[in-house]
């Protein structure tokens, strides 16, 4: 399609008579161009707080319900259930409906969720309007890859899915310090209905400001399922999937809830500084973004492939964990900040399949992943908090080796993961070799 609109706009430069009609068609295209990136972007912002809006809730939550860390973990994670289950449903919804009327209508769904959520009696309640959420907000980052793979060059996918990153990763800041200080002025519930607003207006937005580009040659259900199948089964896709689900699920596991217990009962630290590292991690994270995809570009034109440079962040987090494990002496903010650079890095692995499947199956293959992802990302939620509850708690608190048992696990898990990335990188090579 990208090929089909240049060709377009050369045979209409080639006229003499109409450059008038071509600049204005130029700027019109350009500017429609950066309100897709701003304004699925801002959805994407919008998934993200809700992602890690329990961190800030969980004392609240633990002290009006009497939940145990196994209780929050399991609460907290039904929104990546929601959200996993819901992606390849989305995809074909993406792939059939285009970004712009998919998203702004699950994004009604998100709405329901948060008032389920805030109206709710109990854990029941609470566990439903998670999983609404979930399924509400599934199709925030496919939609943004998908739109933006339409409207830009595919060169540019590394750092624009990171500019999306970096974007939605204020919503890992806004639920550090900013929501720690909403919270002592309202109530949880309140700030759940303030959310169902905005989704609301953000799903406004969506489907009056975004601009659409005409679809050509929709696919039958059958067809549409079949690509699935493809994708589902192809060892392109299974190349990078072990290790990014790992680094992205574990990231997003401790991110958006453990890493306050964490800071708390290994690290020492009261709230308030736990709080501001966790605004850390989100600063970083959308520095990690936006600095990777810029790297990416330029280190493609001095050789290093993607799929390597993806690889080497991914390895670069495991590292970063066995530092905090350790308990090094160097600075906490230095330390989580890395955290949060090399945790972003699984986000390049999207712009690795954006360029090995065609631009029909661009929206399954993303959602494909992130279905992995928060499949993931749900299991480490979930285990974490069983691991945990192994020890008994004091006060709220649980051992240090109680986390260190759960980091290693994990750590050892992405360890694996890394040697099967690095045997598909040397596949992959060999294949490409030989096609030359």
């Amino acid at each position: 399609m990208h090929a089909i609109m240049t060709t377009s706009t050369s045979n209409l430069s080639s006229v003499p008579s109409q450059p008038s009609q071509t600049q204005p068609a130029a700027g019109a295209a350009a500017s429609a161009r950066w309100r897709v990136l701003a304004v699925f972007s801002l959805g994407f912002l919008v998934s993200y707080v809700f992602r890690g809006v329990n961190l800030g809730f969980a004392p609240h939550l633990t002290r009006e319900l009497g939940l145990n860390a196994g209780d929050l973990g399991l609460l907290t994670s039904f929104y990546f259930l929601g959200f996993a289950c819901a992606q390849l449903p989305a995809g074909i919804l993406l792939d059939r409906y285009g970004p712009r009327r998919t998203e702004a209508a699950m994004l009604l769904v998100a709405v329901a969720g948060s008032l389920v959520f805030a109206l709710a009696p109990g854990m029941a309640g609470l566990a439903a309007g998670r999983l609404l959420i979930g399924v509400g907000v599934s199709v925030c980052l496919g939609a943004a890859i998908q739109a933006l793979s339409m409207w830009f060059p595919l060169s540019r996918m590394p750092l624009l899915n990171g500019v999306v990153m970096a974007i939605g990763g204020l919503g890992a800041v806004l639920v550090g310090s900013p929501l720690s200080w909403l919270l002592s002025l309202t109530d949880w519930r309140t700030v759940s209905i303030g959310l169902a607003g905005v989704s609301l207006a953000m799903a406004a937005l969506l489907w009056f400001s975004a601009p659409d580009k005409p679809r050509v040659g929709k696919e039958s259900l059958r067809e549409q399922l079949r690509g699935t199948r493809q994708i589902l089964g192809s060892e392109r896709f299974w190349r990078v999937v072990p290790l990014t689900l790992l680094n992205q699920g574990v990231f997003l596991a401790v991110q958006t809830l453990w890493v306050g217990a964490f800071l708390r009962d290994v690290s020492g630290y009261d709230a308030g500084t736990s709080a501001r590292l966790v605004s850390v991690i989100g600063f970083a994270m959308m520095a990690g973004c936006v600095g990777s995809g810029w790297a990416a570009r330029h280190l493609e034109r001095l050789g290093v492939s993607l799929y390597a440079f993806a690889g080497a962040g991914m390895t670069g987090f495991i590292v970063v964990q066995l530092l905090l494990m350790a308990q090094v002496p160097l600075p906490a903010v230095l330390l989580w900040a890395a955290y949060g650079v090399f945790g972003s890095s699984g986000i390049l692995t999207y712009a690795v399949l954006a360029r090995s499947f065609p631009d029909a199956l661009i929206g399954r293959a993303t959602t494909a992943l992130t279905l992995t992802v928060f499949l993931s990302t749900f299991a480490c939620q979930v285990g974490i908090g069983f691991v945990l509850d192994l020890w008994p708690a004091t006060g709220g608190h649980y051992p240090a080796a109680a986390h260190l048992v759960a980091w290693a696990a994990l750590v050892t898990l992405q360890v694996l993961a890394a040697v099967w990335y690095a045997i598909g990188g040397r596949r992959a090579r060999r294949e490409a070799a030989a096609a030359r």
